[in-house]
């Protein structure tokens, strides 16, 4: 075990900084002061140096530059979502992309539904292009994916051409897997397919999004993936059956020693399927070459085989939630013999995994379930013993008689549906998710450390030991986010619409400011993708969730576009909303509907708002200067806040055009002269930031809220001249990404991501 943390290390000092291999230095004196001999402490040094060497050496080459025409083979890692085909692919030298292909007909993408391409061979042409930047430090790294999948960028396909179709074992499994995969379609009533591929072949493509949240909350996600328990209960059954139909216990053996492998591959091979079938694999060699081997080293076996083949796996999700949870297991065998009754064991079993990687959690996720301690101890056991061995069973019978098939359908589909429904009653109590945000990566380590001082505690029976070293940092985790004296704006990179978060010193306040969205157009059906882009469930709660915002106490939407509300029912389902304002008249605007109907579901207050309202927190008020009527005519009419705090002076001006930009000018003149921050409106289109109202406010920050090369060409040209030509400085969040403003006292600063520039 001390040689896989030397690997570790090794591994992330090749990705990071070869100065993290002073660890190895330091591991090996706390090795000596443990009392270990000087043999174990050089055998660390020696293999994390060497470990390192070989990482660097053979699996992080600088790629050669790709051809204008070359070859490209498919793995097993791919999907089809609306017009899209995406997935890992190796090329002639073995180099791993990351390939985007689009269909150009429903025809074609039909034909590549229903053919398996693993194996397949194709004379590619294309464009590498560079990962997209995460929209905020929270929020999903295309890059860091690619790295973790040791691919070396995207490539997107401009024409293709098939060549061959590569045989071997790998791509007959891959076969025989989607096939299995169009067998569950086609045999299994609708309402249970998703369960019975994920369960069955590892495949969450069908799973329910509501669902799949609802497991979330509960902390059971991982019952839709297979599991060690679940590669252990299929391979003891498989072995038991062979026992009972004669073949000798040997011949047993050796069967099921060829037959896990092949079970990896058509369970889909993700981390925890092979940790598991690895593990089980070398103790059953072992034992069958009269060797032993215990379950920790054959664990570490893995784990090393696992970093030195593809060093980037150290940074999936799975594998290190799969091997951190075995290990707390097999570490933690007096405590978990501190009982014999099965369901204080059950309760102990799952208390020592999800405290050994709730720090992990944290990082990863920024909040953790509460209730899993107790829904794992229900819901485990049914899984495992009872839905899973039905599926296998189920999955028999539609290959050997239909008729009867239906039959036990129409027995066990009901039971099935009455259980999902009782698993989304059970999800929608409160109190079950702790969201303390992403902690620091010290108190990460310290949460960490404090576990394991804890199991030690627990070993030797200091109960009140163990709950001061796990709380305290917990604690520390909890009020980290809220110990800040600085007010902070910041305007995320929602793309082409609208997100502003203000959080006042200490989190005495939160307010946010639109919620982005997209702007659907019609297309064919067939280019639809199947799990659309959310801004508000991809970009805005993860920041939220990122920061510890667990409560908004106004969310302010400022009109009834859809690039500024369209995500507001996504963030309402997740984070608490004290109080929604709109605009006079908007609320019978479509764009709205979603918000409100999930308002009234939840019993959040909606108000409309408008000129004169104001408030104060501290020393930070709040005016809303416009619209001054109740007649909704659109853009014109969004709320438009003024936000004053000392010397620092801010106007959000939602969608506002011309006519809206004069009548401020008319009515505030003196008031908006001078201004620190401006949030032009309407993404800084040609409609809007007219001359005159540039020339008044003359802002020393303007920040156009726009995506990317947005098809709109927001901010226009003309619009930037003007601020421009006035020496007034611009940042837009397409290029520059989610921007955070900080003002503290009379001073204030910005950072762009992570470049911070004192002002």
């Amino acid at each position: 075990m001390y040689v896989a943390l030397a690997v570790l290390v090794a591994a992330i000092a090749a990705h990071k900084s070869a100065w993290l291999l002073a660890i190895l230095l330091l591991f090996a004196l706390w090795l000596n002061l443990k009392g270990e001999t000087r043999l174990i402490s050089a055998l660390v040094i020696v293999s994390g140096f060497l470990s390192y060497f070989f990482i660097v050496t053979f699996q992080l080459t600088e790629p050669s530059p790709l051809p204008s025409t070359f070859q490209i083979t498919w793995s097993s890692e791919y999907k089809i979502n609306g017009q899209k085909l995406r997935g890992f692919v190796k090329t002639e030298t073995g180099e791993k992309l990351y390939v985007v292909y689009t269909f150009s007909s429903e025809e074609e993408k039909s034909f590549y539904e229903t053919t398996s391409l693993t194996g397949r061979t194709y004379l590619v042409q294309g464009e590498l292009i560079a990962p997209p930047p995460p929209a905020h430090t929270y929020a999903f790294s295309m890059e860091k994916y690619l790295i973790s999948k040791g691919a070396r960028g995207i490539f997107e396909v401009s024409s293709w051409t098939f060549i061959e179709e590569k045989k071997s074992i790998l791509s007959f499994l891959a076969k025989q897997r989607h096939s299995m995969k169009k067998h569950i379609e086609t045999t299994f009533p609708e309402s249970l397919v998703a369960e019975a591929q994920a369960l069955l072949i590892g495949s969450q493509d069908q799973v329910d999004q509501e669902l799949q949240r609802a497991y979330q909350k509960l902390g059971i996600t991982h019952l839709f993936a297979i599991s060690g328990l679940h590669v252990a209960l299929v391979s003891w059954l498989f072995f038991e059956g062979l026992l009972r139909i004669g073949v000798r216990k040997e011949m047993a053996t050796l069967v099921l020693l060829i037959i896990l492998p092949i079970y990896g591959v058509i369970a889909g091979g993700a981390p925890s399927v092979w940790r598991a079938v690895s593990v089980v694999e070398l103790i059953m060699l072992m034992r069958y070459a009269r060797w032993q081997i215990s379950i920790d080293d054959a664990l570490a076996i893995s784990f090393l085989c696992f970093v030195l083949l593809e060093p980037g796996v150290i940074y999936q999700i799975g594998f290190q939630l799969s091997y951190l949870a075995t290990v707390s297991l097999v570490y933690s065998g007096i405590i978990l013999s501190l009982s014999t009754n099965w369901l204080i064991r059950s309760f102990f079993i799952t208390f020592v995994c999800q405290l050994l990687v709730y720090p992990l959690l944290l990082h990863h996720f920024y909040e953790i379930s509460i209730s899993s301690f107790l829904a794992n101890i229900i819901f485990v056991p049914l899984f495992s013993f009872v839905i899973l061995p039905t599926n296998i069973v189920m999955l028999v019978v539609t290959f050997l008689s239909m008729p009867v098939a239906k039959i036990l359908f129409v027995v066990y589909e009901p039971l099935r549906v009455w259980l999902t429904k009782f698993i989304l009653y059970l999800q929608e109590l409160p109190f079950q998710l702790w969201s303390p945000g992403k902690p620091a990566i010290w108190l990460v380590c310290v949460a960490l450390i404090s576990v394991l001082a804890g199991f030690y505690f627990i070993e030797i029976k200091h109960y009140g030991k163990f709950a001061v070293v796990i709380v305290i940092p917990a604690l520390c985790i909890h009020l980290s986010p809220m110990l800040f004296n600085e007010t902070k704006l910041t305007f995320l990179n929602v793309g082409q619409g609208d997100c502003t978060v203000i959080e006042l010193p200490f989190r005495r306040a939160v307010y946010v400011i639109d919620s982005g969205g997209l702007l659907r157009f019609e297309q064919d059906i067939w280019k639809t993708s199947e799990s659309p882009y959310e801004v508000g469930k991809q970009v805005v709660v993860p920041f939220l969730k990122g920061k510890g915002i667990r409560d908004i106490d106004i969310f302010i939407a400022t009109h009834a576009d859809a690039d500024h509300v369209e995500g507001a029912e996504e963030v309402l389902q997740e984070i608490n909303m004290h109080e929604i304002h709109l605009t006079p008249g908007s609320m019978e605007k479509p764009a709205m509907r979603d918000l409100l109907m999930e308002a009234k579901k939840q019993k959040v207050p909606v108000k409309e708002k408008m000129h004169g309202t104001t408030w104060r927190i501290g020393n930070t008020s709040f005016h809303y200067l416009w619209p001054r009527d109740t007649d909704y005519e659109g853009n014109d009419d969004s709320i438009v806040l003024y936000m004053q705090q000392g010397a620092f002076r801010a106007l959000l001006t939602g969608d506002l055009e011309e006519h809206g930009e004069q009548e401020l000018i008319h009515l505030y003149n003196t008031q908006l002269a001078g201004m620190t921050l401006l949030k032009a409106g309407h993404h800084g289109s040609k409609t809007s930031s007219i001359e005159p109202f540039v020339e008044l406010l003359r802002p020393e920050l303007t920040i156009f809220s726009a995506g990317f090369n947005n098809r709109y060409h927001h901010p226009h040209d003309e619009v930037v001249e003007r601020f421009t030509s006035r020496n007034l400085s611009t940042l837009t969040t397409g290029v520059d990404g989610t921007i955070e403003v900080r003002i503290r006292g009379n001073s204030w600063s910005v950072q762009k991501e992570k470049d911070l520039v004192q002002k």
